[in-house]
């Protein structure tokens, strides 16, 4: 019985850390209307990256669900550019590699690419043909919040 109460009291406190990590993120998220044009509404990461305590935080959650949610990942895939930011950490603290997937034209060597639609217009994206072996398993990181883009 008092495994069970340790283990209870550890769950409530760990749902707890998480809220408060959750908190002081949202914190330090700003919203842009209309930007980059009319009818969008930007969500500004940039305090959270002047913020060590919350980029830690992000870090953190980010990890927390991985593990919790994929525990079988080879790689971290960054999407340009905020999958840069946040990736590489990521990455690390997963102990796995990291692989980027840029804007048409921006890395070497032999790529493959995908044209896709964003809210606001369409883009092409693109990885180098070796990046990612058959049969890893990878999890892909843009940034906080999806937009549709």
């Amino acid at each position: 019985a008092q495994a069970e109460q340790h283990e209870v009291i550890r769950g409530v406190t760990m749902a707890a850390d998480q809220e408060s990590k959750l908190q002081l993120v949202h914190r330090h998220v700003r919203a842009f209307p209309d930007f980059p044009q009319k009818g969008i509404l930007f969500r500004d990461i940039c305090p959270i990256l002047k913020e060590p305590a919350a980029l830690t935080a992000v870090i953190d959650l980010f990890e927390e669900h991985v593990r919790k949610n994929h525990q079988q990942v080879d790689l971290i895939v960054g999407l340009d550019a905020r999958g840069f930011l946040f990736g590489p950490l990521l990455a690390q603290r997963l102990g796995v590699g990291f692989v980027l997937v840029r804007k048409k034209g921006k890395l070497p060597g032999a790529t493959v690419s995908v044209a896709y639609d964003l809210e606001y217009g369409k883009a092409e994206a693109e990885i180098q043909e070796d990046a990612v072996a058959p049969g890893q398993r990878v999890l892909l990181i843009d940034d906080l919040l999806a937009t549709g883009g």
